[in-house]
């Protein structure tokens, strides 16, 4: 089930960000990617916590990814990595244009 969950999410041409409220990392993710203006329906962060199959979700998020942690942020459907990862593609320049080339921008 959490497979189904995790690639029905994923699925577009949408940035997905799976996220704990609790984690300095996620917030570094939401951080940045909230200066971006998407399209409606291009932006979605997944609260997993309290999730009953969250364990199931981050081990399937582990097999796709390499890593169970979170955040895992995907763009379309290709994970990009978690927090650090998405804060060091905004510095270099190469977020914006990963987001314009998927049409996910305003």
């Amino acid at each position: 089930m959490a497979q189904e969950f995790v690639k029905a999410q994923i699925k577009g041409d949408k940035v997905v960000v799976f996220s704990k409220p609790s984690c300095p990392y996620c917030v570094m993710a939401k951080d940045v990617l909230s200066k971006y203006k998407f399209k409606t329906g291009h932006f979605d962060i997944i609260d997993i916590s309290g999730r009953s199959d969250m364990s199931s979700i981050q081990d399937y998020l582990k097999q796709i990814t390499g890593a169970r942690t979170v955040p895992r942020v995907f763009i379309g459907e290709k994970c990009v990595g978690g927090g650090s990862d998405v804060a060091e593609l905004d510095k270099c320049g190469k977020l914006e244009g990963m987001l314009q080339s998927m049409g996910a921008l305003q």
